[in-house]
């Protein structure tokens, strides 16, 4: 039953890495969907009997064949490895592309957002300025000409004041804008966080740069353990289906006859009574007794 089990889940594992390898491959060659579905399909089937062949065929199979067919299978699970490479990679990348895209959706609003706070602070440096002249008329007692010269002035006031009231409203606005993709942003960080703390562990630092590394490490031992297994897998149920296969076991037919040994005192005076004269009424009661107890007669 184990045989079979083991049989069955290496079958479901190959058509699992077999399915991931494809959809890598197509990621890889996505001009030619269908013919690359075709072939992959194709070679996962035939590197499974490939596999089951050789081991069963080892003893007496030509050594051409024999290592041909092993390079091949080599050759079929490193094609299938980077298939599911490629997948694991492109599914990580669908991930994390969104988080790229909002990130340069922010670094655009900042800079807008800092472009009118420039547009602001220049501003209110001129006004500054035409203070400090009316402040300066005031200071030396010519008011009535801090006033003129604050009249004249009053269009630039009006102006600067526009520029600022325009740029805080901008702002807000872009505030606005970024509010929603740095809320997605937060989402896809919370996503990935379970990788952040694998790079933590193995390299002590949850950086861009790291956090890549530990994806790949992370996608290459699936990768080590996948189509591999499968094909361990396999071989394992074939040795073991023709281990149980070898295994004869002859069971006897019908019931065996019951054989009733008697006892070797038994047997001796049955014998001593057949030989005794039939016309003798007395019994040597001794003798028999003594055989009976171990002696002889």
């Amino acid at each position: 039953m184990i045989n079979y089990l083991v049989l069955l889940v290496a079958i479901i594992l190959s058509g699992v890495a077999a399915y991931y390898s494809i959809i890598g491959l197509i990621a890889i060659f996505a001009a030619a969907v269908i013919p690359i579905a075709v072939m992959g399909s194709t070679l996962e089937i035939a590197k499974l009997v490939a596999a089951s062949w050789v081991y069963r065929n080892w003893s007496n199979a030509p050594k051409v064949i024999k290592y041909y067919l092993i390079t091949a299978i080599f050759v079929l699970m490193f094609i299938t490895s980077m298939g599911i490479f490629g997948f694991l990679s492109k599914a990580h990348m669908d991930q994390v592309a969104p988080s790229g895209d909002a990130l340069a959706k922010i670094e655009l609003i900042d800079q807008r957002i800092s472009i009118e706070e420039d547009i602001i602070k220049s501003a209110k440096q001129e006004l500054d300025l035409l203070n400090e002249q009316t402040k300066k008329y005031n200071e030396l007692g010519a008011v009535s000409r801090g006033v003129a010269v604050r009249e004249q002035t009053r269009e630039d006031r009006e102006r600067l004041f526009s520029e600022i009231e325009t740029a805080q409203n901008k702002i807000i606005k872009y505030r606005e804008e970024k509010a929603p993709i740095s809320a997605a942003i937060r989402q896809l960080e919370a996503e990935v966080g379970p990788i952040k703390y694998i790079a933590d562990l193995i390299y002590d630092n949850s950086s861009t740069d790291m956090l890549e590394r530990a994806v790949r490490a992370v996608i290459i031992l699936i990768v080590l353990v996948f189509d591999p297994l499968a094909i361990v897998l396999l071989i394992a149920a074939n040795h073991g289906l023709a281990t149980k296969q070898e295994v004869v076991v002859s069971k006897p037919r019908g019931r065996p006859k019951k054989i009733d040994v008697e006892p070797e005192w038994v047997s001796k005076t049955k014998e001593y009574k057949m030989k005794r004269d039939p016309n003798k009424i007395e019994i040597d009661k001794k003798k028999i007794k003594s055989f009976e107890d171990g002696g002889s007669f």
